[in-house]
C-alpha cells in the first residue's frame, strides 16, 4: 500500500476510516524513497534542467513565477540554479506525470481510496519562505524529506472547498492575512524530516523555512476526495445515452420566460431518468471511474 509511504499504519487506518478534519503529524519510518527522491535529487533537477519545463515554478514570498528560469521555452540550468541560490522555492509539479516512481504510488493510492490525485515537490532554502498563506481544495498529506519547515496553521474560512468553489484565490480579501496574523494561527508545526503532517482541505496554512538554516524539501500528496456531487455526476453522465437529453435547445429556449419551463422539464426527466437506472449496474460503472478517473472534468 503506497499510503504506508507516507504514513504509520495507524496513520493509514485512521485516513481511511474516518477522514481527518483536523490537522495532525505523524512519525513515519524512512523507506528507500526518501533516499532515491532525496535533496540530492532535486538538486540535481535544478542543477540540469532535467525536468518539463511547465511542471517547474520559482516562489519567493509570493505568487508561482513559471518563466523566470527559461530560455527559448526550455529550462535554463544556469537561471534555476541562481533562483535557488536567491532564496526562491523551486517547485516540481505532476511528479506522477513524468517519474516513474510517483506514477506507481498515484496508481496505488487510487487504488487504496477511489480519489485522483497529484504530487508537487518544493525546495525551500534555508531561512526563506515560498507561498504564503493560502487553502487549498483537497486533503494534502505533507511529506517531509529532509530539513525542518514551519507550518502556521488556522482553521478554515470556507466551509468544504472543492474544485473552483471557495477557492483561496477567488474569494481572497485583503483583511485576510491581517486578521489571521492578529489572532494567531491555532497550531504551528515544526515539521521535521521524517515526519507527516495530514492538512485537511480548507485550512489555512502560511509554509516557511525563515527560522531554519538548511534547506527543506517536502512532498505534497494532493489527495482529490470524491463528494456527493461528484457521485450524482456520475449517474448524469449516463443521460447522454436517451436522444430527449441529446437534442438541441433553440436560441428561443435560452430566454425568459421560455427557459424556465425548459429547465421544469428537465427537472422532470433527470428524475424519470434516475428512477430508471439500475442501481447496482451503476455501481459497477461508478467503482471503475473512481479507480481510473485522473482529473476533475467540470
Amino acid at each position: 500500500m503506497s499510503l504506508r509511504l507516507l504514513l504509520p499504519a495507524e496513520g493509514v487506518a485512521g485516513l481511511l476510516s474516518a477522514w481527518a478534519d483536523q490537522p495532525r503529524v505523524y512519525d513515519r519510518r524512512l523507506t528507500e524513497d526518501d533516499e532515491a527522491l532525496s535533496l540530492d535529487y532535486f538538486n540535481e533537477l535544478v542543477d540540469t534542467g532535467c525536468a518539463p519545463p511547465d511542471e517547474v515554478a520559482v516562489i519567493k514570498a509570493g505568487p508561482a513565477n513559471r518563466a523566470a528560469f527559461l530560455t527559448n521555452g526550455r529550462i535554463d540550468p544556469v537561471k534555476l540554479s541562481a533562483l535557488r541560490d536567491q532564496g526562491y522555492t523551486i517547485r516540481f509539479g505532476n511528479l506522477q506525470r513524468w517519474l516513474p516512481a510517483f506514477h506507481r504510488i498515484s496508481q496505488d493510492i487510487q487504488r487504496e481510496t477511489g480519489y485522483s490525485n497529484y504530487m508537487h515537490a518544493f525546495l525551500t532554502p534555508g531561512g526563506e519562505q515560498g507561498l504564503l498563506h493560502h487553502w487549498d481544495q483537497q486533503m494534502a498529506v505533507i511529506v517531509q524529506v529532509s530539513g525542518t519547515k514551519t507550518w502556521q496553521l488556522w482553521k478554515p474560512p470556507v466551509e468544504s472547498p472543492m474544485r473552483e468553489f471557495n477557492e483561496s484565490f477567488r474569494v481572497w480579501r485583503d483583511d485576510f492575512i491581517p486578521a489571521w496574523e492578529a489572532a494567531g494561527p491555532a497550531f504551528t508545526v515544526e515539521l521535521a524530516a521524517g515526519q507527516t503532517l495530514l492538512l485537511p482541505r480548507g485550512w489555512v496554512h502560511n509554509p516557511h523555512a525563515l527560522n531554519h538554516s538548511d534547506p527543506s524539501l517536502h512532498l505534497t500528496f494532493a489527495i482529490r476526495e470524491r463528494t456527493p456531487l461528484w457521485l450524482a455526476e456520475q449517474l448524469l453522465a449516463e443521460a447522454v445515452q436517451q436522444p430527449e437529453f441529446r437534442r438541441v435547445l433553440l436560441p428561443g429556449e435560452l430566454e425568459l420566460p421560455t427557459l424556465a419551463e425548459r429547465l421544469a422539464e428537465t427537472k422532470q426527466a433527470i428524475a424519470a431518468f434516475l428512477d430508471t437506472l439500475d442501481i447496482p449496474a451503476a455501481a459497477a460503472r461508478v467503482r471503475k471511474a473512481a479507480l481510473t478517473e485522473q482529473e476533475y472534468s467540470t
